[in-house]
């Protein structure tokens, strides 16, 4: 069994390589999925968040993440905190869905973390790879495609690790700024490095 560890910024097409990963037959622990799961109403994650934020970032019912990232992407000190009761609970997450995938007779397992080095996931990969998109591409893709203004998409991004540091400590580097097949092309060209196929 191998485990894979994916990381790439906001904007990237991290999600995309993950799709073709899936697709090529990994099992996929999504980090973000697990992020939904410890904001759910009735959970600790939920019950900690909203006690440290308070009521205003609740809407029916649910965490309003949408306003409590406008909270704490401006405010290093508000993300530091919010961090600090959100991570060691997607740890926990992770650390249980992977058990469960090897459990399963999984060959290759892709630990999904978009944000792998800042919030201390980095556990033990037999590789790591980084995909990759030049700022201009990545503000661009949070504009057009999830409706961000120019501001906020620079500030989700000045919030995560420089992205030269994220490449340094890759084993892989997909370069995500071309066409769907030339991402492909790279991602299948991994793969059979490291599933050995």
């Amino acid at each position: 069994m191998k485990l894979i560890g994916l990381t790439g910024g906001v904007g990237s097409g991290k999600s995309t390589v993950a799709g073709i990963l899936r697709e090529l037959g990994a099992a996929v622990i999504d980090a973000d999925e697990a992020t939904h799961a410890v904001y759910e109403p009735g959970t600790a994650g939920f019950e900690a968040v909203v006690r440290e934020f308070g009521e205003s970032i609740v809407r029916d019912g649910r965490i309003d993440r949408e306003r409590l990232g406008r909270l704490v992407f401006n405010d290093e000190e508000s993300r530091r905190r919010l961090n600090a009761i959100v991570h060691p609970l997607v740890r926990e997450w992770m650390a249980a869905r992977t058990a469960e995938a090897i459990e399963g007779g999984a060959q290759v397992v892709v630990q999904d973390v978009p944000l792998r080095y800042e919030s201390g996931l980095e556990g033990p990969s037999c590789s790591v790879v980084r995909v990759y998109a030049p700022e201009e591409v990545q503000v661009e893709r949070l504009v057009k495609g999830r409706g961000f203004t120019e501001e906020r998409a620079r500030a989700v991004i000045g919030a995560q690790l420089p992205i030269d540091e994220k490449r340094r400590r890759a084993h892989h580097v997909i370069d995500n700024s071309g066409t769907p097949e030339q991402t492909r092309s790279q991602v299948e060209e991994i793969w059979a490095q490291m599933s050995g196929r």
